[in-house]
């Protein structure tokens, strides 16, 4: 038997995990099944290249409950451990210092274990006591070393036959929880069901397999048949062979579909397409990306990508890893270059970090091109759901914006899809004004701005349907690229004033008639909110037309959407152009009519109208819309 002192400058090591690691003490289950795991992947290396001359065996490793001796068992079939291994691994935990180590992770409280390796001592923050009872593969005697969380620790032979090590955890009386079976699952199943051995936790009752019931009749012919043989089988809770370990030949498009299901058992919608990640230069990565069903919105939840280290699960928050744009997929990321449990701003200075970031996109980018190129009819089904992810992408990454004019789409309202480029071909004539801009017409809503894109329809022009949040900000990207390419709703102006022509349209009414009506139209609408226009238009065109004015409509987007330098315009007061057609016979029926009672009635009739089609009536003033409306065809 030997005694002795844990090699630690830090006067008392256990408090300081318990305190420093306290949010996260559910990870000392997932640091004792990696150490198990380490050491089975060892063992079984080492008979592989014949430095090891005993037989594997059907390795795993179990965990178990005692809830009357208030323990919960780690044990493994690995490499085990002499006594000496035990001094030399348990026992020297070499710190600088008190001082700097609390200095160092005072704000990095998860960086401890995973920066020192101290993975075995992470059962002190759920443990009041710790025994380690292991037989090393060599033919030495079996070891028992026990600590009660102080320094101090006892470490004697034991009678243990078998190869391996188990961890033994008396609990705490503040960690009980961890005493509950239904713990314990919760745990495995996040960090564990895809382990690379098999873990035991508990059995559970089969049909026996080489059990074939037998049939027999009755003297009437009654056929019986008699119960299944149960028997009594290992519960194993992981699979130790995912999707993402194997190479993307090797696998079905079921595979993939039973994958994603398996990730996420509670989503009812199957995944669009996946992508399948598998690089070992200049660093190693595997992994699965999904592409989900996502509706035109921001308000989408994040998190859904899991990062594993050697199949080991460490966060579903994978900033810093996966793009920002992506981080909206679903799926899995396995890396052991990734560095864990170090702050964020590590992350996003590290170099390998940064390459993996680079080739994830590079590789979604060249996913969606191949998609596009070899079944563009499936890849324009699919647009609207995942639209929102790939000008995003534009928005934040130069070379996903680049890679992306391949393949992103711009649907018209007739529910055809172009590429940018393509759309500028076939546009360009008609929707060229005269001072050489090409405009590029749009509408966010078919239903509300209908009656602007028919004008534009009737004039022959081409309208784009674009109603993502941050289209916005896209268009505006996209006019910086595009010298002389103007995006214009089809309601910031009538419809001669969308594509100005050299042709000018002559009015009907002298100067001095427009000065005269455009008070009389000014006296009956709210001045804070509309501004008068008159303006010479076709004369089949309707009599008042309210536009939004692009720039500051696309201002109070971009700035309700979260657009840089925008702050506080999303607050300014709606503004609209109510535009009155000078050519239009109602408008000179307007300025005839000698009845103040009558005039008034024409005009709040037709600003109503205006106002109507562009989903700008509400309440009363419907109310009274309706009530006029009745009034005027009695």
């Amino acid at each position: 038997m030997s005694k002795g002192n844990i090699n630690v400058s830090v006067e008392n090591i256990f408090p300081l995990i318990k305190k420093f690691l306290y949010s996260d003490h559910e990870i000392f289950l997932r640091e004792l099944i990696s150490n198990g795991t380490d050491a089975t992947s060892k063992l079984k290396h080492l008979i592989a290249i014949g430095e090891a001359k005993i037989e594997l065996g059907d390795a795993k490793i179990e965990i178990s409950l005692d809830k009357e001796a208030k323990t919960l068992s780690i044990k493994d079939q690995g490499l085990g451990m002499t006594a000496e291994e035990v001094e030399k691994y348990i026992n020297q935990i070499a710190f600088s210092g008190a001082e700097e180590f609390l200095d160092k992770y005072k704000d990095n409280e998860a960086g401890i274990i995973g920066h020192f390796g101290l993975g075995f001592y992470s059962a002190f923050m759920v443990a009041d006591k710790v025994d380690i009872i292991t037989k090393s593969f060599k033919d030495e005697p079996a070891a028992h070393w026990s600590c009660d969380g102080s320094p101090e620790y006892t470490l004697v032979e034991h009678e243990k036959s078998d190869r391996g090590t188990e961890i033994v955890l008396h609990i705490a009386e503040d960690s009980t929880e961890f005493l509950e079976e239904s713990k314990i699952s919760e745990l495995l199943n996040k960090y564990n069901r895809f382990n690379q051995v098999p873990i035991k936790f508990g059995t559970k009752e089969i049909n026996d397999p080489e059990f074939t019931p037998k049939t027999t009749k009755d003297k009437d012919g009654k056929e019986t048949t008699e119960p299944h043989k149960q028997i009594t089988v290992d519960k194993i809770i992981n699979n130790t062979d995912p999707a993402w370990t194997k190479k993307p030949a090797d696998l079905e498009a079921e595979d993939y579909t039973n994958f994603y299901r398996e990730l996420y058992p509670t989503q009812f919608e199957e995944s669009l397409f996946h992508i399948h990640l598998n690089v070992d230069y200049p660093f190693n990565l595997t992994g699965i990306l999904f592409f989900p069903k996502l509706s035109p919105s921001m308000d989408m939840q994040k998190d859904k990508i899991q990062l594993y280290q050697n199949q080991v699960f460490v966060t579903d928050n994978v900033e810093g890893i996966v793009p920002d744009f992506l981080q909206m997929l679903k799926g899995v990321i396995d890396s052991p270059d990734i560095p864990l449990n170090v702050s964020r701003s590590y992350l996003q200075a590290d170099g390998a970090v940064k390459k993996i970031s680079g080739y994830i996109t590079k590789k979604v980018g060249d996913k969606l091109a191949s998609l596009f190129k070899n079944n563009r009819e499936d890849f324009e089904s699919k647009w609207n759901d995942i639209k929102v992810i790939i000008e995003y992408g534009m928005l934040s990454e130069d070379k996903f914006f680049d890679k992306a004019q391949k393949f992103a789409l711009y649907p018209t309202v007739d529910d055809s899809f172009f590429t940018f480029e393509e759309f500028l071909e076939k546009t360009k004539d008609a929707q060229t004004d005269k001072d050489g801009n090409q405009i590029i017409l749009y509408a966010a809503n078919k239903d509300a701005q209908h009656s602007y894109i028919q004008s534009a329809k009737d004039k022959g022009y081409e309208v784009l349907l674009l109603d993502s949040p941050i289209i916005s900000h896209l268009m505006q990207k996209l006019e910086s690229s595009n010298d002389k390419v103007k995006f214009t709703r089809v309601d910031a102006d009538h419809i001669d004033n969308l594509i100005k022509k050299d042709d000018t349209v002559i009015s009907k009414l002298s100067d001095e008639e427009k000065e005269t009506l455009k008070p009389m139209i000014e006296n009956a609408v709210p001045k804070q909110t509309y501004t008068v226009q008159l303006e010479a238009m076709d004369s089949n065109a309707s009599p008042f037309i309210i536009t939004v004015p692009e720039f500051m409509r696309r201002m109070k987007e971009m700035s309700a959407s979260g657009g840089g330098g925008m702050m506080g315009m999303g607050n300014l007061p709606e503004m609209y152009n109510l535009v009155v057609n000078t050519n239009h016979a109602l408008v000179g029926e307007i300025l005839n009519t000698k009845t103040a009672k009558k005039r008034d009635r024409l005009i709040s009739q037709s600003f109503d109208l205006a106002k109507l089609s562009q989903n700008l009536l509400h309440g009363e003033e419907l109310t009274n819309f309706i009530k006029r409306s009745y009034d005027l065809i009695k």
